[in-house]
């Protein structure tokens, strides 16, 4: 799957079915096991151990792990989750960090996996932190039913744009599906996770305009007001592969950081 040929007003839930059938292998035993490009330690959120999963259901002109994870399928790894569980304790141990999370990717694509290993996590200290894109427990509130089952879960959920116009700009996806993005918090509030604290929003603003963050910071709280209170404001980092994404698809991002945090304003 090429970022050149993916077509525009596509549906990423049918998306993320093709991308399932490359990125997960079901076992005999039933365990589900998903590609990953690597597990690396990183100081966000204070120091946290990370699993970079294959595969996304959104092509984000903006995404930092698209050579790699998410709009090219790459050979990467095969885990079961509790080698990943293993995997992510062992850096997690070396380093002192207290939480895990998945990323690269997009992580809900292989729900049985995620599961399972937030089952492996549920009697440890570690907090669990899934950064997602929220369109497949949008798309079905059971899967948040699922994740509200444990306790050390965080889950993060990524909004692209802070409108349904801004979300075609930025992924090509049918615009409809930036009210899937929010429809997720919903569900995750409705079965139980605490706003502000176990789930919240992460918006990318690079391209956005203060009266459209002001939009969508209403529709936030008008599902709880929390929400609206607690916004993860993401920016685009111009990594090199970043820029040449960014070229390719024609979008300039009114705010933008190079690497080392300096402001740049135009690519």
């Amino acid at each position: 799957m090429s970022i050149l040929t993916i077509a525009s007003h596509y549906d990423p839930i049918k998306l993320a079915d093709k991308v399932r059938r490359v990125v997960t292998r079901s076992r005999l035993n039933g365990v589900e096991e998903r590609r990953y490009y690597r597990f690396r330690g990183g100081r966000w959120y204070g120091g946290i151990a990370t699993g970079d999963v294959v595969g996304c259901n959104l092509r984000c002109g903006f995404c930092w792990s698209w050579r790699e994870a998410s709009h090219r399928m790459v050979e990467g790894s095969f885990y079961k989750p509790e080698e990943v569980f293993r995997k992510l304790v062992s850096i997690a141990d070396a380093r002192g960090y207290r939480a895990v999370r998945l990323s690269g990717g997009e992580p809900t694509i292989s729900r049985r996996h995620v599961l399972k290993l937030l089952e492996l996590f549920e009697d440890t200290s570690y907090t669990f932190i899934l950064e997602t894109n929220g369109i497949l427990i949008g798309a079905d509130k059971t899967y948040a039913e699922e994740l509200a089952k444990y306790k050390n879960l965080i889950v993060r959920v990524s909004i692209k744009g802070t409108s349904e116009e801004e979300f075609h700009m930025l992924t090509l996806a049918e615009p409809s599906f930036f009210q899937c993005q929010l429809k997720s918090l919903k569900n995750l509030v409705d079965a139980g996770l605490e706003p502000g604290r176990r789930v919240y929003p992460a918006v990318m603003l690079s391209f956005s305009s203060s009266e459209n963050y002001e939009n969508l910071k209403t529709r936030l709280a008008g599902i709880h007001p929390l929400l609206s209170e607690e916004v993860d404001e993401e920016y685009v980092i111009l990594y090199p592969h970043v820029v040449k994404l960014l070229k390719n698809r024609g979008l300039k991002p009114k705010i933008a950081y190079k690497p080392e945090g300096i402001p740049a304003s135009m690519i």
